[in-house]
């Protein structure tokens, strides 16, 4: 089954991503950046085995792709920046297939700022894409499989506040600023309870994965091997 780390874009995903490949896929709770290969980015064209001339196709194999994936009867973590309302009628994904979710909303206000720097935008183009119902995004390759549908902030985060379909636990980038240590450990326990760890929060671990995905260290990370998955806008 899944479980999903979401967010609208530049809202602190990352940051979840490797907080939680650092506790989970590693012996002492160290961050490395190879460990970010532990939980991949969805949708990508590695989890389907042909190639799309169109959105409209691609988003047709969304559920058996993630259906494939849990065959393997085993637990995994996605990254996502998808919304989760259909997509022409089209869900992103269901329970059948999805466990639970980790949503990190943060103020619009500031994504804005951050889009603008991250896709070098102006003002009048960094809101549009805040606004926009039908905005999406694809990977620099410009391969379909690997088109997210984002719509506009507002759908994308009412569409996981709302969710009733799978548990999820609702993570706010502020306190993730303010209130590290408290919000990392709920992210734990309640990954714990998804993966039915019932051991409690190994509390030593759980400093070490935070001090080690500090934004310093993260930082420098991105400076010198650079950050996987980077998207352009989808036109």
């Amino acid at each position: 089954m899944i479980i999903w780390l979401a967010s609208y874009p530049k809202s602190g995903n990352t940051w979840v991503r490797a907080f939680i490949s650092a506790y989970y896929y590693s012996l002492k709770g160290e961050f490395d950046f190879s460990l970010l290969n532990k939980i991949k980015q969805y949708p990508d064209k590695e989890f389907f085995n042909k190639e799309f001339d169109s959105v409209e196709d691609v988003s047709k194999e969304w559920i058996s792709s993630q259906k494939k994936i849990i065959q393997s009867k085993t637990i995994k973590f996605f990254k996502t920046h998808s919304c989760l309302a259909d997509f022409k009628d089209r869900p992103f994904t269901t329970s059948e297939t999805t466990l639970g979710g980790i949503y990190i909303v943060r103020d619009p206000r500031n994504i804005f700022t951050s889009i603008k720097n991250h896709f070098s935008m102006n003002d009048e183009e960094a809101f549009k894409m805040l606004t926009d119902e039908n905005r999406g995004l694809i990977s620099d390759e410009g391969i379909f499989s690997s088109y997210t549908f984002i719509s506009s902030w507002s759908n994308h985060y009412i569409s996981w506040i709302k969710n009733n379909k799978f548990r999820r636990l609702i993570i706010k980038y502020e306190d993730l600023i303010n209130n590290t240590y408290e919000t990392f450990r709920d992210i734990a326990v309640f990954s714990n309870t998804l993966l039915n760890i019932t051991d409690g929060v190994n509390k030593e671990k759980l400093k070490s994965a935070i001090e080690t995905t500090s934004f310093k260290k993260l930082k420098a990370h991105e400076i010198k091997d650079g950050l996987h998955n980077s998207v352009t806008n989808f036109k």
